[in-house]
């Protein structure tokens, strides 16, 4: 493996039973950045990550992570590895102070270097009021932080971040991935699955999962760039009347209510974009103001995951 790829996977597949949870995945994750899973429930970002860490053995394909062969020796990946879940899995009944002392006894952690490296946490992660409050008494973005303290207590050279602020508020969500940043600037990779388009744009690169299929790969900005549609905004005094005119024309790939605006999808093969929706709110007599705009994440995901019917259009 390449010594700047901290994560290669080549046709990783897992079933369930009949269920294929994830299908012939390729995934190159380089050293040192934020990789994102943009995907929505179901679509095997948390059984992706659970067959990466050791947890699933995969049904067929590889994965060489740190060094390390998947399927294989997962116990010498243990100590290198930070994982944090979606559900806060830590002691409740036990104090941040004692939740973190356990997690150094479990990695091993040197008796002499434990007290420091606590406190460091404590002072790093905004924790040092609730040194000695249950864990189960703290609010969501404490118990997030808590929980990113104990995963990275060990010093990982790799994070994996299970939906990590799925139950946080937007505030905590923020002061998190500011965490991250910090994490990644000094060598730590993180891979994190998200359903939130706004967190995978602060991703370096991200893949994009469907029914457990990697449907795009790359950075934000190239996503957007290769979404092979045009995307066009429409503000109308009658939206829900503008979006059925809209949607009934052929040439619609995809056609959406956000408020006041409707944005609009459709393939870059036509030439006349705006023409071919202002002719869809005059036959219905609809007033709208139509015109061009910049891709978005959610537009690239929109494209990527939509049926092939859609997409041909």
């Amino acid at each position: 493996m390449h010594s700047q790829i901290a994560i290669e996977a080549r046709g990783l597949s897992k079933n369930f039973g009949d269920l294929r949870a994830v299908s012939e995945l390729d995934l190159d994750v380089p050293r040192g950045q934020i990789y994102g899973f943009l995907g929505p429930n179901g679509s095997g970002k948390s059984t992706t990550i659970r067959m990466l860490c050791g947890l699933l053995t995969p049904t067929s394909g590889t994965a060489d992570v740190l060094g390390t062969k998947i399927p294989g020796n997962a116990k010498l990946l243990k100590p290198k590895i930070g994982y944090m879940t979606q559900k806060f899995s830590l002691f409740g009944d036990m104090s941040v102070q004692e939740n973190l002392q356990f997690i150094a006894e479990i990695y091993s952690y040197p008796k002499k270097d434990r007290k420091p490296r606590i406190d460091e946490l404590l002072g790093k992660y905004d924790l040092e009021p609730q040194r000695k409050q249950m864990a189960g008494t703290m609010s969501g973005g404490q118990k997030q932080r808590l929980a990113l303290a104990c995963a990275v207590l060990h010093h990982p050279e790799l994070l994996l971040l299970d939906e990590p602020t799925s139950a946080v508020d937007p505030q905590s969500r923020r002061d998190f991935w500011a965490n991250l940043f910090r994490l990644a600037q000094t060598g730590t990779t993180i891979l994190v699955s998200t359903h939130y388009m706004d967190e995978a744009e602060r991703c370096h690169r991200l893949a994009i999962l469907d029914n457990g299929v990697k449907v795009a790969d790359g950075t934000p900005r190239e996503l957007q760039a290769a979404t092979g549609m045009h995307i066009l905004e429409v503000i109308a005094d009658d939206p829900y009347a503008a979006q059925a005119a809209i949607a009934e024309r052929a040439e619609i790939a995809s056609v959406t209510q956000l408020g006041v605006r409707l944005r609009i999808l459709i393939p870059e093969r036509y030439a006349n974009p705006i023409e071919i929706v202002n002719n869809a709110l005059a036959s219905k007599n609809v007033s709208g103001n139509t015109q061009m705009a910049t891709p978005s994440l959610e537009d690239v995901f929109v494209a990527v995951t939509m049926k092939p019917e859609d997409r041909s259009k």
